[in-house]
């Protein structure tokens, strides 16, 4: 059985950030059901062009990520008529959640206060832009904004003297990253209620999720009263350690080793590019000398690692002690046979998702595909014993679709 399973997830949410936090509760086992628009339903199920790639026909990935395993409602939150659908719902859920702004909550009442009026017990989980304290609390954003640029990831990566920034390297980005929190809250706050009867509110906002993704970081800069400041792009990395850093591979790929001990792993690696007298080379006898001697060093790494492709290293370096990757790109990631092995990337439907990182007894989730477009309506209203005359009411109100 899975963890969450009995738990029952009302989701009324858009976009990437606060439904992939219910696609990481649905993974979990959660029963998840998406409340959407009745006529215009999630906005994401319209982005079809991400960045120079376009997808023109269904299943669109731009919904499957963040919605997979869930069942859709169409519901129009401003028909009186749908007030009490809604209340049925809440009142049967154990999580609320929600990405809507303060504004909207209240003007379709489905505020904290609105909501445990109907069911006091519900945790009622919030993902929001900025965080709900502050005097921009009410406003709104993206990950590329709040979590991306502000949050200080975008800057830090961004070389002093390049023009404009990095911008983030794919599509919600921060806003899984965030979700995958929120999900976590969650859970955190269902545990709480089940030892001691209290229902929290859960909070997520994206810029706190980035500034926790930058926290190292943010730390040292606080410390040293000093900002990162990122190497130049294809720079090798450390200057004091050569067994920390990027090197090309003959066919003009990339891998990175990241040995924080060079001395314990100098001679292994010596080896493993065929120089087997570098190990008892005086320059790099000790951790001091492979730092003093760094440059040289990594000269010697470049043109060695510069005589074999990606493929041939990862073969001989299957047998390294040292940590080391290859750096791949998004569909080279698909062909990776650890990534597989772990079933970090698995079927939903007719597409091949990535699965949310938490497994349980070692087992991957199972997915299914996002729903289609209020596509369990009717029978959700069934569930909750509306009858089929009053289904056709609220359908003819446009209350639901």
């Amino acid at each position: 059985m899975k963890p969450l399973a009995g738990v029952r997830v009302l989701e009324v949410a858009m976009y990437g950030f606060v439904p992939s936090a219910g696609a990481v509760l649905a993974d979990w086992g959660a029963e998840v059901i998406k409340v959407e628009h009745a006529v215009n339903g999630d906005p994401q199920r319209g982005l079809r062009q991400i960045g120079t790639l376009r997808v023109d026909d269904d299943p669109n990935p731009s919904i499957e990520h963040a919605n997979r395993g869930k069942r859709s409602i169409g519901i129009d939150l401003s028909r009186p008529e749908a007030k009490e659908t809604l209340d049925e719902l809440i009142r049967r859920a154990d999580v609320f959640l929600t990405s809507f702004l303060p504004a909207a909550r209240r003007r379709f009442g489905i505020d904290v206060e609105d909501v445990r009026a109907v069911n006091p017990k519900i945790i009622y989980a919030r993902g929001s832009a900025l965080g709900p304290r502050g005097v921009e609390s009410e406003k709104g954003g993206f990950d590329m904004t709040a979590f991306w640029c502000r949050a200080s990831t975008a800057a830090s990566l961004t070389p002093p003297g390049t023009e404009g920034m990095v911008p983030p390297p794919g599509p919600a980005y921060g806003d899984t990253i965030s979700g995958t929190n929120l999900a976590g809250g969650i859970a955190a706050a269902l545990f709480q209620r089940e030892r001691t009867g209290e229902a929290s509110v859960v909070d997520v906002s994206l810029l706190g999720s980035g500034l926790w993704a930058m926290g190292h970081g943010i730390a040292l800069s606080l410390r040293v009263n000093q900002p990162m400041v990122p190497p130049p792009l294809g720079a090798h990395g450390s200057p004091t350690n050569p067994l920390s850093g990027l090197y090309r591979t003959s066919d003009d790929r990339y891998l990175t080793l990241v040995m924080l001990q060079p001395g314990k792993y100098w001679g292994d690696v010596a080896r493993h590019i065929d120089r087997p007298e570098l190990a008892d080379d005086p320059r790099f006898a000790t951790a001091a000398d492979i730092a003093a001697n760094t440059e040289e060093a990594v000269k010697i790494l470049r043109e060695a690692i510069a005589t074999r492709t990606l493929a041939e290293w990862t073969e001989k370096f299957a047998t390294l002690d040292g940590p080391w990757a290859p750096v791949q790109d998004s569909l080279q990631v698909g062909g990776d046979p650890q990534i597989r092995a772990n079933e970090y990337i698995v079927q939903a439907g007719e597409l091949e998702l990535v699965a949310s990182p938490v497994q349980f007894d070692v087992t991957s989730p199972e997915l299914s595909a996002a729903p289609e477009f209020a596509a369990q309506t009717e029978e959700i209203l069934a569930e909750i014993g509306v009858d089929w005359d009053r289904i056709i009411e609220l359908k003819a109100a446009g209350a639901v679709t």
